[in-house]
């Protein structure tokens, strides 16, 4: 009798597992490299949560722009700010009342060498470093934010000859991380360590947020998505405590 109460609950659990399997779906999903860190840890409570896949890519937003517009398969965005999810809904590429703020993002003045950015930021302003990394204004919403930084400085002209520019945030931080720039500006998930709540290598300047437009960065639908039981558990997914103590946790605002 024993074995037999055992065989049946291992059945049930088969035919349980088998059809969450046969109901599980897989979404593609086009992400702001600033996000890289937190989203792969999402992406992996997402799919023990609800056997969905997401299935991820990260690069700068203003390129995921033009590559969904140009018939990229990609079903969810997840942006760098909240003008692209708007541009993709006018252009008929998003669906409209889909787009939310999943975080708010930080920038960070910083360097892999211990005392070379002060806790003032006024290194922008001493010089004494041959390069400085950010973001391409033109493809990375982070990058416009440095750019309105070294303005409210006053530095902007200074300091433009010594730009060394990513295509995306992710390639910044890679510049200023195998000293190819003395220092950069990058997005604080980067170079936070998320289990200790603050940056432990390095030298860097938490930039005041008065300093540059606020980072409010969107998720939205695309159409590709709206018929795809994945994309639509991933966009509600996001706003889970779960996966709201993950974004929190790697340094990022939420929205009110």
């Amino acid at each position: 009798m024993k074995f037999k109460k055992i065989t049946c609950c291992f059945i049930s659990f088969y035919f349980i597992a088998v059809s969450m399997e046969s109901h599980a779906d897989t979404t593609l999903v086009a992400v702001a490299a600033n996000f890289t860190k937190p989203m792969t840890e999402i992406a992996a409570a997402f799919e023990k949560s609800t056997g969905h896949t997401a299935k991820l890519s990260f690069g700068s937003s203003g390129k995921f722009v033009a590559q969904i517009e140009n018939g990229a398969p990609f079903e969810v965005f997840l942006s760098a700010d909240d003008t692209n999810p708007t541009k993709l809904q006018q252009d008929g590429f998003a669906l409209t009342k889909s787009n939310f703020v999943y975080a708010i993002g930080k920038l960070v003045l910083w360097s892999a060498a211990p005392n070379e950015v002060d806790a003032q930021g006024q290194v922008l302003s001493k010089g004494g470093f041959k390069h400085l990394a950010l973001a391409d204004p033109k493809l990375a919403p982070y990058g416009v934010a440095a750019v309105e930084v070294l303005k409210a400085k006053k530095v902007l002209e200074k300091l433009t000859p010594l730009f060394v520019q990513g295509e995306n945030i992710a390639q910044t931080y890679q510049f200023v991380s195998t000293g190819n720039a003395e220092l950069g500006f990058v997005a604080l998930s980067q170079v936070l360590d998320a289990e200790k709540g603050k940056i432990v290598t390095g030298s860097s300047w938490l930039i005041p947020e008065n300093l540059y437009t606020p980072l409010r960065q969107e998720a939205v639908l695309l159409k590709k998505g709206e018929a795809n039981p994945a994309a639509l558990a991933l966009l509600k997914f996001l706003k889970s405590e779960s996966a709201l103590a993950i974004i929190k946790k790697y340094g990022y605002g939420l929205a009110n």
